[in-house]
């Protein structure tokens, strides 16, 4: 393998990108995997290992064996490369189309090339794609967000601290050298009062939103995102999927988590099978049969096994209400205890009310169960069914239709939705709350409730977040809320539940956690009774 560093290419205004090439042995011309990121291809050789979450390129020397060149970008203003770093901006999408037609004038370039590498790598070939460059033939985005503030900084209007903290990193990884080398120039990007400065959805965010831009993509794509990756990236690699026009594919794989997804970038044997096939039938011409195969694939949580589709979302998923009632389910301890059933709720139901902070919180909304351990559920509202009497699928978009009030102008709802075991005897008399896996998670802003009637469905709201509206306190509103899309199956016996709350924890949510504002003191009311019926709405798979 031939690796040469610091190789400069001169932009339109003079700036210089640096980018690193690694490509075959000897002469020739070869198809080539494009990788740009702010994540500095000096740091390649680092072992991939979950330390190191921004390695993200993949097994760069496997796919150089493979007969491919591979070229790694430092975007404008990071590692080594000049100017000012952008965030995705405008300028820094060009960018990527410039080294895009430079790598295919390489005498050692066959003129095809093919986006690589996970997150701000795949959301980067999102953007590339967006802009046609005739020589960028197809690109596969894994764990790649197509929205930014919907995606990752606001969901549902709510501020999210993830992207804050995880610009502090970039800095410091890139301006702190070891020992006494020379620092570099500072990044002088002002992420973080930026993010801070554009509560809504306005022009800086646009720019920054390739889902503006999908229908302008006509090469291939494969989306590749993970159901563990709730909150970040999997709403935009179903999202994207399902605007595309052109040639397009997906998988949605079983990764539990940030490190699963991380894991199996690393790994061999998934670009053998997932990627590199489409690669060699793109940029190679080999005819493998890679898009006779159905262009869906999903990993069915529950029943642990992939399964092949024919299109996204599902024709033959059926929406199934499931009420909010007043319970007892008799199977927790939460601040309510209700319950959730396909019957409708009757008059005297009413609301459940609940005031916030709760004095119970001691790390987020978390409260502590009486063996001293964190309970994430003992200080929430719960509305949870009765035990299934046969395995439930559900599969695609979900939609909470909340009814609720405030005696406030504005508050906002956590959601979650979670699959319950039963609750042994031991557990119930120690007073320990039955185990569970969380499914799914949606977020809403009160007065960011309004949606755009253009861009939402029945069953997926597309909220616009331009204008925030307060509510009038004691009102009664419907809250439409997007729960993200899902592949799971709730086992016999089992319970679907349903968690509502204003905040979260970094005990359960981790870096996607949503600060607790010193404005939200209140009280809010969920309503379940016949004139104010609260609902989710289930797409359930025929078995």
């Amino acid at each position: 393998m031939m690796v040469k560093k610091d190789v400069y290419v001169t932009m339109r205004d003079g700036v210089r990108i640096a980018v690193c090439i690694f490509r075959p042995d000897g002469e020739g011309a070869f198809p080539a995997l494009f990788a740009a990121s702010p994540y500095q291809y000096e740091y390649d050789d680092v072992p991939a290992y979950s330390i190191f979450p921004w390695r993200e390129t993949g097994p760069v020397e496997w796919y150089v064996n493979q007969g491919y060149a591979y070229v790694h970008m430092d975007v404008r203003g990071s590692g080594r490369s000049e100017g000012a770093f952008g965030f995705m901006g405008k300028t820094e999408q060009e960018d990527y189309c410039e080294v895009i037609e430079w790598i295919a004038k390489q005498p050692w370039c066959n003129e095809r090339i093919g986006g690589i590498g996970q997150s701000y790598y795949a959301m980067a070939q999102w953007f590339m794609a967006a802009m046609n460059p005739p020589a960028l033939k197809c690109i596969i985005p894994y764990d790649g967000l197509v929205d930014h503030y919907r995606g990752s900084v606001y969901h549902g209007g709510i501020f999210c601290s993830y992207r804050p903290g995880w610009y502090i990193g970039l800095l410091a990884n890139n301006q702190h050298r070891p020992g006494n080398e020379p620092k570099r120039p500072r990044m002088e990007c002002d992420l973080v009062g930026d993010i801070i400065g554009h509560p809504t959805y306005d022009d800086y965010w646009k720019e920054r939103s390739a889902y503006e831009r999908l229908k302008d993509i006509t090469i291939p794509v494969l989306s590749i995102g993970h159901w563990g990756k709730m909150g970040l990236h999997l709403r935009g690699n179903v999202l994207g999927y399902e605007e595309l026009e052109g040639p397009r594919k997906l998988l949605v794989t079983g990764a539990k988590s940030v490190h699963d997804a991380h894991h199996w970038f690393d790994s061999i044997d998934f670009h053998e099978k997932e990627m590199l096939p489409f690669y060699d039938y793109h940029l190679k011409g080999i005819d493998n049969g890679v898009m006779d195969e159905p262009p869906v694939r999903i990993f069915v949580r529950g029943d642990e096994e992939y399964r092949e589709e024919p299109k996204w979302p599902l024709d033959r998923a059926e929406y199934k209400p499931w009420y909010l009632r007043k319970g007892p389910s008799e199977s927790l301890t939460s601040l309510n205890d209700g319950g959730l059933s396909t019957e409708p709720p009757s008059d005297g139901e009413g609301a459940t009310e609940y005031t916030y902070p709760d004095a119970g919180w001691r790390m987020g909304v978390i409260g502590m169960g009486p063996d001293g351990r964190p309970d994430p559920i003992r200080r929430v509202l719960t509305y949870t069914s009765a035990p299934l009497e046969e395995d439930l699928e559900v599969t695609g978009a979900i939609i909470l239709q909340l009814m609720a009030s405030s005696d406030q102008i504005d508050t906002r709802f956590i959601v979650k939705l979670a699959d319950q075991d039963p609750r042994t005897p031991a557990d119930a008399e120690a007073g320990r709350q039955p185990v569970s896996v969380n499914v799914s998670k949606g977020w809403l802003q009160a007065s960011h409730r309004e949606k755009d009637p253009e861009r939402s469905t029945d069953l997926r709201p597309y909220y616009k977040h331009d204008i925030p509206e307060p509510i009038e306190p004691g009102k009664v509103y419907q809250y439409d809320i997007e729960v993200l899309p899902c592949s799971y199956v709730f086992k016999k016996g089992h319970r679907i539940r349903l968690e509502i709350s204003n905040g979260d924890s970094g005990l359960t949510d981790a870096v996607f956690q949503h600060p607790y504002h010193p404005s939200m003191v209140g009280t809010d009311s969920i309503w379940h009774d016949a004139v104010h019926a609260s609902r989710i709405l289930l797409p359930v798979i025929p078995r």
